[in-house]
């Protein structure tokens, strides 16, 4: 028989306590990606895409006599578009414009500015998205991890010092936030024949956080 009397005693709530933790390890680059664009111009596609052809071809073939591999070259994008003038107010058609693209993995960090340089001297017109990076980088973020967990747990004992806590705060949550791309090198100045242009590696900082709930 159900007693209205009798009251359950309520549940006391969690004690939260809610810290972000911060991990940080860095790795020297072993291998760098980066893009060359051959762009031409002619009054029809087969004119335009001729001589797009017979300069990426040139490009290519100076990148294999520098010793890097054919599997390491790749076509990242290929497009063909009309280019038209505005004169007087009126839409002129000029002729067509052809981009190739290849992406250029090269294994020697210190071959990167050879490889650009080469690149122009054949006929590149540009050169971008340089891009530094390390392989195995997955082990580097386990390490980071590791990191940001035992900041958030020496935050989390901080603050349970300073409210003078008996039991020190024990991990319930924990939530990963996010991770860092590898560094980006914008851009690169063309250097003249006589010099190599100067492209400094760095260091490749890899990154993560975590958001960690303690209750105590």
């Amino acid at each position: 028989m159900y007693n209205q009397n009798v009251h359950q005693k309520p549940c006391d709530p969690l004690r939260i306590i809610t810290v972000k933790g911060n991990g940080e390890v860095t790795a020297t680059p072993n291998y760098v990606q980066l893009q060359v664009e051959v762009i031409t111009n002619g009054k029809t596609v087969s004119d335009a895409a001729g001589e797009n052809a017979v300069t990426m071809d040139r490009v290519i073939q100076s990148l294999l006599a520098l010793g890097i591999p054919r599997e390491d070259i790749q076509t990242a994008s290929y497009t063909i578009s009309p280019k038209y003038d505005y004169i007087e107010g009126k839409q002129v058609f000029r002729g067509y414009e052809v981009t190739n693209t290849i992406t250029v993995k090269i294994r020697d960090v210190s071959q990167v500015g050879t490889v650009i340089d080469t690149a122009v001297k054949n006929g590149a017109n540009s050169v971008s998205g340089i891009q530094f990076k390390v392989e195995h980088s997955e082990q580097y973020y386990h390490e980071a991890l590791s990191l940001a967990l035992r900041d958030a747990q020496s935050k989390a004992n901080t603050i349970a010092e300073t409210m003078h806590l008996h039991n020190p705060p024990t991990p319930i949550e924990i939530i990963e936030e996010g991770a860092n791309e590898p560094i980006l090198y914008k851009s690169a100045a063309f250097a003249s024949q006589s010099v190599t242009t100067p492209i400094e590696q760095g260091v490749i900082t890899i990154s993560a956080i975590l958001r960690v709930k303690f209750q105590y």
